[in-house]
């Protein structure tokens, strides 16, 4: 009887276990969004608090003694939000503090409603850290959802085994039952017996254990809490937004139209195979690729368009498609093949180099995501750059927007072939309609002859509504809550002596690149004094810093001058080596710099690591100012990131800035939104604007 009670009751400590553990998703679901609720109450109490009741004056209206109101000690919103406290101070009757109450009130709801939760890793209070914890168990507890049909299995075997078995552990029913009811318990018990100790079980098992202390929030540390937040902000920060019940659904959807969006939201996601929590924004990206199935995601870069394209073939693959392939840039392919490991679990395929060929006849044959660049892909071996696939993802999609380029005819033939397309592009105002429209003619042809550069004239709503079905948008201040606030400053100096007279003869010879390189030639220049006070301040707050110029001879000055220098990255590092020296300024435990050419760093890494963004010099466009700024400003994120644009006064750099600030215009009125790709004829043309900036100059200095 002694074997049959430790038999059954394993059975049943198994069946226990695995069922709490499988409900515990829930359970901390439920304690994570309390506990936020409590932080974003004590966020909104905080600002109340700071609002001085004179703020209250014009909604609560006529009549009130607001000097009493002070006099007695109430000071802040906060103080006056009970009537009661107001009822006592002389000269305040019951309408008067019914007023006030009223308006205070009505500003705590207004507060409330602007208050979003972000974790601060320079204040790790323990109401954070307790939050950190309960969603450490949670993501455990989502992981542990993978034994579910594992432990349904097994228990849909063990349970009524156990059920007949438990005859033989009571006494008195054992006595009391026939022989033919003992020979069938006995029969179930050995059954039983025989399937807990199955190998399978035994996985079952382990995977229970092993899941069990991680999905206990009292398991984890302070310490390593914070420094898994800091490694992985962005993962922690979207399970958050799953709580959150302030969702801007006009701004995550892109503002695609109400009957278009109604179709697309009812389309079902299955995530199985991503190993990532899916903000809300991204998981509707992914079913707008999936409905509409030839398309175009143009979000704002840091919001995550590699991700919502590896949701999107995960999806497929979960429903039975086997073959995708992936265009990018070179600069950028390891990036997708990380992030495809990191993030999936079907195999990626390095389609590119001298091991292509034997990449390409396995993704052949087991199927999978296989990656290539521009250059490769037409001169892929013809079975591979021929064959069917699910879906084809082109990156940075822009570069394929000339139809007389090779690339471009590539492109076109693997669009051609493919059973859905999708293209990502972050940078829209690189586009003019024309080359919007060749870029759609790959996708939905019929639609890119409907496509009109009168539509972006019309106005930005009218450009949006025509390209709905092919094109979405989305920017960061619309649906990407937890980045920190970015903090600009342009840090202006004046020319020493030097470096006017370097600036003078550049300008009298016409040499726009020597113009732009005077004010950082020499060791004694004024920017270069600024940037070392920009890098030291930085030191002393133990930031990193990642310092972007156009020019390599700027850099090796840099690289000469700049103490705590990590690496340097510029066009003769080759991709994987970037990678690596992002990942070792990444790993530095305090302060760094990391020095990067603008276009190549720019493009294609997650520096997260810098909190300090150094721009030497402007750019004629604002665009690849902005890619390079997003590097560090995006998801993953955790401080504030400060942005210097150090710039020379009486020098070309003012001239670039009230460039850029016209072409930034045309930027936030037709880009942002969905709304438009056209650039208004008067946007740069670098050759033509070159001109006529010397042209300027020469003239200001009376050459």
């Amino acid at each position: 009887m002694a074997d049959a009670q430790a038999t059954v009751a394993a059975a049943r400590d198994l069946a226990a276990r695995g069922t709490s553990l499988l409900g515990r998703a829930d359970e901390l679901r439920a304690r994570a969004s309390h506990q936020l609720d409590a932080l974003k109450a004590d966020e909104v109490q905080r600002r109340l608090q700071a609002m001085p009741v004179s703020t209250l004056r014009e909604a609560a209206g006529r009549g009130v003694r607001w000097a009493a109101i002070e006099q007695a000690g109430l000071r802040s919103v906060a103080d006056v939000q009970d009537a009661r406290r107001l009822v006592g101070v002389p000269g305040v009757g019951e309408r008067s503090a019914e007023q006030v109450t009223r308006a205070a009130r009505a500003a705590a709801v207004a507060v409330r409603s602007e208050t979003r939760f972000r974790f601060d890793p320079d204040r790790a209070t323990r109401a954070q850290t307790e939050l950190l914890a309960t969603l450490a168990a949670l993501r455990a507890a989502d992981e542990a959802q993978t034994l579910r049909p594992h432990l349904g299995r097994l228990l849909d075997r063990t349970e009524p085994l156990a059920d007949q078995a438990a005859l033989l552990v009571s006494w008195w029913k054992r006595n009391l039952a026939g022989r033919r009811r003992r020979a069938e318990a006995q029969r179930a018990l050995d059954d039983l017996a025989g399937l807990l100790a199955e190998p399978s079980t035994s996985a079952v098992v382990a995977g229970i254990a092993e899941h069990e202390q991680r999905v206990d929030p009292g398991a984890y540390r302070q310490r390593q809490l914070w420094a898994d937040y800091g490694r992985d902000a962005a993962a922690v920060n979207a399970l958050l937004s799953t709580m959150d019940d302030r969702v801007d659904e006009a701004s995550a959807q892109g503002f695609v139209p109400d009957e278009l969006r109604q179709r697309i939201v009812a389309v079902p996601l299955d995530t199985s195979l991503l190993r990532a929590t899916l903000r809300g924004y991204q998981q509707f990206g992914a079913q707008y690729a999936l409905h509409q199935q030839r398309s175009m995601l143009g979000d704002e870069m840091g919001l995550g368009k590699t991700l919502q394209a590896l949701a999107t073939m995960c999806h497929l693959v979960a429903n039975g498609q086997r073959r995708f392939l992936v265009v990018c840039p070179a600069s950028v392919l390891v990036n997708w093949l990380k992030e495809t490991e990191r993030f999936t679990t079907p195999s990626a395929y390095v389609l590119h180099g001298p091991e292509r060929e034997d990449a390409g006849a396995r993704w052949l044959r087991d199927g999978g995501i296989g990656v290539t660049t521009f250059g490769t892909l037409a001169r892929l071996p013809e079975a591979v750059r021929d064959a069917e696939t699910a879906l084809l993802v082109v990156d940075e999609a822009h570069y394929a927007k000339n139809p007389a380029a090779a690339r471009t005819q590539a492109i076109a033939a693997a669009a051609g072939r493919a059973q859905r397309a999708l293209f990502l592009t972050g940078t829209p105002m690189e586009n003019r309609v024309e080359e919007f429209r060749a870029l759609v003619g790959h996708l939905q042809p019929r639609l890119a002859a409907r496509i009109d550069a009168r539509d972006a004239l019309a106005g930005a709503t009218a450009f949006r509504r025509a390209v709905a079905d092919v094109y979405l948008r989305r920017n960061q201040d619309d649906v990407l809550d937890e980045l920190p606030e970015r903090i600009e400053t342009e840090a202006w100096v004046q020319l020493t002596a030097d470096d006017a007279a370097r600036y003078r003869a550049a300008v009298a010879a016409g040499n726009v690149m020597a113009m732009r390189r005077a004010a950082l030639e020499s060791a004694h220049s004024a920017k270069l004094e600024r940037i070392k006070e920009i890098v030291a301040e930085a030191a002393d707050d133990g930031m990193k810093v990642l310092v972007f110029s156009t020019f390599l001879p700027v850099l090796d000055l840099l690289a000469r001058e700049l103490p705590e220098v990590r690496g340097r990255i510029d066009g003769s590092v080759a991709p994987a080596a970037r990678q690596e020296l992002v990942q070792d300024f990444a790993d530095r435990a305090d302060h760094a710099v990391l020095l990067s050419q603008i276009e190549a760093g720019g493009v294609g890494l997650n520096i997260q690591a810098a909190s300090v963004v150094v721009l030497a010099e402007p750019h004629w466009k604002p665009s690849v100012e902005e890619q390079a700024i997003a590097r560090a400003h995006r998801m993953g994120q955790v401080r504030p990131v400060h942005v210097h644009r150090v710039l020379a006064k009486d020098s070309i750099d003012e001239r670039i800035v009230e460039i850029q600030q016209g072409k930034t215009q045309l930027f936030d009125a037709f880009a942002r939104r969905s709304e438009a790709k056209e650039r208004d004829d008067r946007a740069i043309d670098p050759g033509s604007v070159e001109r006529q900036v010397v042209a300027a100059e020469r003239e200001r200095l009376s050459l």
